[in-house]
C-alpha cells in the first residue's frame, strides 16, 4: 500500500457528526419521524454515533437499523446464498430515512441502499449523509449532509477508521505506491 495522509482526526470526526447531527434535526424541523439506516460496515457506526448524539440533544431516541447492500448492488456478481444482514426492526413508511455512509464515490452504494429501503415500505422522504464525499460520481446522486468535501484522484484511496471497529479514529487518503498516476 502506498502513502497514508490523515485527513481527519477523532477530533474532526466528531465535530463533523455533530455538525451533520443539527444540520438533520434543523432540516426535519426536529427528530420526529426521523429514522436513520446505516450501510454496512462503518456507516451502521456512523449512524448510530447520530442516534446518540440526537438523543443527547432532544431526548428522543430514534430508530436506528442497518443496512447490508450487497444483494442490492449492480456492479457485484449477487451470490444469493450468502445471508442478508440488514437489520431494521422498524417501520420506514411514512418516515424521513436517513442513510448514513463513510464515504460516497461513485454512488452506486447509495443507490443499493435506495432501492433497499423501498423495498421495505414507502418513507416519506429519503436523505443521504457521509463522512466523506469525495466526488467521481458515477450517478446523479448528492448528498444531504457531508462531513468532509474531499476532491480525490480515481487512483487514491480514501479509509475510515473508527473505533467501534478498527481500535483507531482517523480519515486517510491513501497514496498508491506508483506515485497517483490516473487508470485508464
Amino acid at each position: 500500500m502506498g502513502k497514508h495522509t490523515v485527513i481527519m482526526d477523532e477530533n474532526a470526526i466528531h465535530r463533523a457528526l455533530a455538525r451533520i447531527t443539527y444540520e438533520i434535526l434543523e432540516h426535519n424541523k426536529g427528530a420526529e419521524d426521523v429514522c436513520l439506516v446505516g450501510i454496512l460496515s462503518r456507516g451502521a457506526v456512523i449512524a448510530q454515533r447520530i442516534a446518540d448524539k440526537i438523543r443527547e440533544l432532544e431526548g428522543i431516541t430514534v430508530d436506528c437499523g442497518t443496512l447490508d447492500i450487497t444483494p442490492y448492488r449492480d456492479d457485484l456478481p449477487h451470490d444469493s446464498s450468502c445471508p442478508d444482514k440488514t437489520v431494521i426492526p422498524f417501520s420506514t413508511k411514512d418516515k424521513h430515512v436517513v442513510i448514513c455512509d463513510d464515504v460516497l464515490y461513485t454512488g452506486r452504494s447509495t443507490r443499493a441502499a435506495i432501492d433497499a429501503v423501498i423495498q421495505r415500505g414507502r418513507p416519506r422522504t429519503i436523505q443521504l449523509a457521509v463522512l466523506v464525499d469525495r466526488g467521481h460520481r458515477e450517478l446523479p446522486i448528492r448528498p444531504d449532509y457531508v462531513g468532509k468535501n474531499l476532491p480525490t484522484s480515481r487512483s487514491e484511496t480514501v479509509q475510515v477508521f473508527v473505533q467501534e471497529l478498527d481500535g483507531e479514529e482517523r480519515v486517510c487518503i491513501v497514496q498508491p505506491e506508483d506515485g497517483g498516476k490516473e487508470q485508464p
